[in-house]
């Protein structure tokens, strides 16, 4: 992908706080998508997850 690739695009991840859930949050910020994290159980990870973006 492409720095711009999904510029002015918004992307759900569900599960992003966990191992592959933070790691496609990563790739779709890195392409330029606004990235909204969701989580089930476990905020602060999904916090640092969002911070890190």
């Amino acid at each position: 992908m492409t720095q711009t690739a999904l510029e002015d695009k918004v992307a759900l991840v569900t599960g992003g706080g966990g191992g592959i859930g933070s790691a496609i949050c990563r790739r779709l910020a890195e392409a330029g998508a606004q990235v909204v994290v969701n989580y089930n159980s476990d905020a602060t990870k999904a916090q640092a997850v969002a911070d890190a973006l």
